[in-house]
């Protein structure tokens, strides 16, 4: 059953689950462009809360460390695979 939320901006939302993320607040924060902006919510506020806000930053991690972090799965991978050979980098192995 859906829950009427509203967010510390006043944003009124419905949720089914416990997720206090409010969708419009979401949607003012999603980067316009850059590797970020490639994936989904979840996956780019594990990579933000991780410190990672470059593909240099990125760089600097293995698959398997990003797996580990609450929110990023596993559909994240290939389009940050494609975000840093595009600069001529990689995951850490």
């Amino acid at each position: 059953m859906k829950q009427l939320k509203t967010c510390p901006k006043g944003h009124r939302f419905y949720k089914s689950s416990d997720c206090p993320v409010c969708p419009q607040c979401e949607a003012e924060t999603k980067p316009g462009n850059g590797f970020l902006s490639e994936v989904s919510a979840p996956a780019r506020r594990a990579l933000e809360a991780a410190g990672i806000k470059t593909l240099e930053d990125l760089s600097r991690w293995t698959e398997k460390e990003l797996l580990k972090l609450h929110g990023f799965g596993k559909a994240a991978l290939p389009k940050l695979q494609e975000a840093l050979a595009a600069q001529n980098l990689s995951f850490r192995q």
